[in-house]
C-alpha cells in the first residue's frame, strides 16, 4: 500500500492542505457541506469537516481500488486467514451476525458465537439482577474495562451513548 500511486499522491496532498485550516477550506468552497456529504436512506456522512479536498478523496478511492480493498473485503467475509501476523482468520463480522452460519476450517463458528453470546447474556442479567455477587458477597457496584489502547473507545461510546438509558446504578470505568 506504501508504494501505491495513490499513496504517494496522498502524501502530496498532505503537504498541500496541511497548512489550511477548516474555515480555509469552507471559505474557499462555499458548497463544501453539499459536495462532501453522502445520504442513503436516514443515514446521513458528512466529511466536509475534515482536512479533505475533492483530490484527496478522489485518490482515497484511488488507493481503495490499488490496494484491492473489496477483494480484501470479501476475504475477510469469507473466512480468509487474512490477519497475516497471527496467521488467522478475522472474525469481527460474525459477532454481528445473526441467523447465518459462517464457515472456518470446515466448521460452523457461529454455534460457538452464538453459545459464548448466551453465556454472556446470561452472567450480565445476574450482575444486573445482583444475583452474581463480588468476592466481598455484595452486589458488583463496578465494572472496569481493561483495553489495549483504542480497543476500548467503542465499548466507552457505546457506554456514555447508551447512559441515559442504564436501569442500574453500575459504575463504568474504562483504563486502556
Amino acid at each position: 500500500m506504501l508504494n501505491t500511486n495513490a499513496y504517494k499522491e496522498l502524501l502530496a496532498n498532505y503537504k498541500e492542505i496541511s497548512q489550511l485550516s477548516l474555515s480555509d477550506l469552507f471559505l474557499m468552497d462555499a458548497n463544501r457541506a453539499n459536495r462532501f456529504t453522502l445520504a442513503w436512506q436516514d443515514i446521513s456522512l458528512d466529511f466536509s469537516k475534515n482536512n479533505i479536498t475533492e483530490d484527496v478523496l478522489a485518490n482515497l478511492i484511488k488507493l481503495a481500488h490499488e490496494s484491492n480493498l473489496l477483494e480484501q473485503i470479501k476475504a475477510m467475509f469469507s473466512g480468509e486467514k487474512i490477519n497475516n501476523t497471527e496467521r488467522r482468520a478475522v472474525l469481527h463480522t460474525a459477532l454481528r451476525a445473526k441467523d447465518t452460519s459462517i464457515m472456518l476450517d470446515g466448521k460452523d463458528v457461529m454455534l460457538e458465537i452464538n453459545r459464548v453470546l448466551k453465556q454472556m447474556q446470561v452472567f450480565s442479567d445476574n450482575v444486573h439482577a445482583g444475583r452474581h455477587l463480588g468476592y466481598t458477597g455484595k452486589k458488583i457496584t463496578d465494572i472496569v474495562n481493561i483495553g489495549i489502547g483504542g480497543s476500548d473507545l467503542g465499548p466507552l461510546l457505546v457506554c456514555q451513548a447508551l447512559k441515559p438509558y442504564r436501569k442500574n446504578k453500575l459504575n463504568i470505568h474504562f483504563i486502556s
